[in-house]
């Protein structure tokens, strides 16, 4: 296959998985309702409590404490939160990203991840969006495995070891955190504009060092920004 860069190096692009891939507060809402119906199952409620649940998180307010006080149930906030963590997630890659990553594979690219959370957690989600057939296991970087977050260098470095002498790319969200470390290493930097739907606010004023070479506005752009 031919090499899928113009310097003759071989392409690798690697993405973070939240908010990126899929849309985390399609996670958050999975969750709960997998808490809904654990509580319902049990007996502990008559009347769904999910639509109230959603509600809270919108008003930013403590979920689960509220829920336990006006249902006048006494269920610990770890119960909770081993529930949420857990369960095993009813989400979708978001629009565009199946042919995205096809394409990327058609192309001849590397594909890799580097993601943040608990290995549970981030498992049952690579594994509900069906993700194996992209990314290699060795090419998975979840942070509570590697022992280190980002921005710690050594989350990316990996990928220098994995694939001597290739480019590298980082699609991610979060500027505060997503860009720092693959800038210094010398990577190409793309953010993803939320949507709308992100669950943390995408914050562009922040220094140089932080932000992103480019800003796709939809996954159709992340192409055109990587010259392959």
């Amino acid at each position: 296959m031919m090499p899928s860069s113009f310097d003759g190096r071989r392409q690798v692009v690697v993405f973070d998985l939240d908010d990126t891939l899929y849309k985390e507060i399609d996670y958050l809402r999975s969750a709960y309702r997998a808490i809904a119906d654990d509580l319902l199952r049990r007996g502990l409620l008559r009347e769904d409590p999910y639509w109230r649940m959603i509600e809270l998180y919108g008003r930013g307010e403590n979920v689960f404490e509220t829920l336990n006080r006006e249902c006048g149930i006494d269920i610990p906030v770890a119960t909770y939160l081993s529930l949420y963590r857990t369960h095993w997630p009813r989400i979708a890659l978001t629009f565009g990203i199946p042919a995205l990553l096809d394409e990327l594979k058609l192309r001849g690219c590397g594909l890799g991840m580097v993601t943040d959370g608990r290995s549970v957690t981030q498992r049952n989600k690579i594994d509900a969006l069906r993700l194996h057939p992209y990314f290699p296991a060795s090419a998975v970087v979840i942070s509570e495995e590697f022992g280190s977050s980002k921005p710690a260098d050594a989350n990316f470095v990996h990928f220098h070891r994995l694939y001597p002498d290739a480019r590298f790319a980082y699609v991610a969200d979060n500027p505060q955190k997503d860009f720092l470390a693959p800038n210094r290493l010398g990577w190409q930097t793309i953010c993803l504009r939320d949507d709308g739907r992100n669950i943390h606010p995408q914050n562009f004023d922040l220094p140089a060092e932080y932000l992103p070479h480019a800003v796709a506005e939809t996954t159709d752009q992340i192409i055109s920004y990587l010259n392959i």
